[in-house]
């Protein structure tokens, strides 16, 4: 049996060069949607916590999404198409633009699966035209005479760690696959998707970190500097 091909890809520091949540926060900071002092103490905690592999996703979430929650959906929407513009176009390289497009004219199903939220990520997804996006969903306030907008909590399991993990197997459940009928190429730079990393039938440490640059090293994993 011929096996599905599947490209796997983590967002952040992997296809662009920087945190999409925590650039998306000082760019609310701009916005005056955040006070600059308190915000960006927290937020550099909060990314510290990620790289150490301690952060508690949903603290995270709660804070990362409190400015969008507040501010309704109309107007987070027109902010980040500004931020679509301004910052994220700029920063998105051609090599990894080709990376993608290399797996996707091959006849792979390339998926990001990522642990920034959908609000963030699915316009840069789309920028990628990368239909198939696993980031972190958001709850909605859906009660009667509700918001129907986001309340900061997070629906489901989070594709964070051991879940990007649980959000695969989820993904190719609904599509009639397992990880006996696919053969998957995974790129990552963070120490936290070790989990999917080694369920992956080939690991690509993608821009790693230092951790996990010793690790891929160790494991004669592919390492691939796009931003070298």
């Amino acid at each position: 049996m011929t096996k599905k091909k599947l490209a796997l890809f983590d967002l952040d520091h992997t296809l662009i060069p920087f945190d999409s949540d925590y650039s998306w926060g000082e760019f609310t900071i701009g916005l005056g949607w955040n006070e600059a002092g308190e915000f960006k103490r927290q937020n550099d905690a909060f990314y510290a916590q990620y790289k150490a592999g301690t952060l508690d996703i949903h603290a995270y979430c709660r804070f990362a999404t409190s400015a969008v929650c507040r501010q309704g959906e109309e107007k987070s929407r027109a902010a980040h198409a500004q931020y679509m513009q301004q910052v994220v176009l700029p920063g998105i390289r051609a090599n990894a633009l080709a990376l993608v497009r290399q797996h996707q004219e091959a006849g792979d199903t390339v998926v990001i699966i990522t642990a920034t939220n959908e609000f963030v990520t699915r316009p840069i997804a789309a920028a990628f035209g990368v239909p198939e996006l696993l980031a972190i969903e958001l709850e909605r306030d859906e009660r009667e005479g509700g918001t129907g907008w986001y309340t900061g909590e997070i629906r489901g399991v989070p594709s964070f760690r051991e879940g990007k993990v649980t959000r695969m197997e989820q993904w190719m459940a609904e599509r009639g696959l397992d990880w006996g009928t696919v053969h998957t190429t995974f790129y990552s730079d963070s120490i936290n998707d070790v989990p999917l990393l080694e369920k992956a039938d080939v690991a690509v440490a993608t821009n790693p970190d230092e951790r996990l640059r010793l690790m891929a090293t160790e494991r004669q994993w592919r390492i691939l500097d796009l931003f070298a």
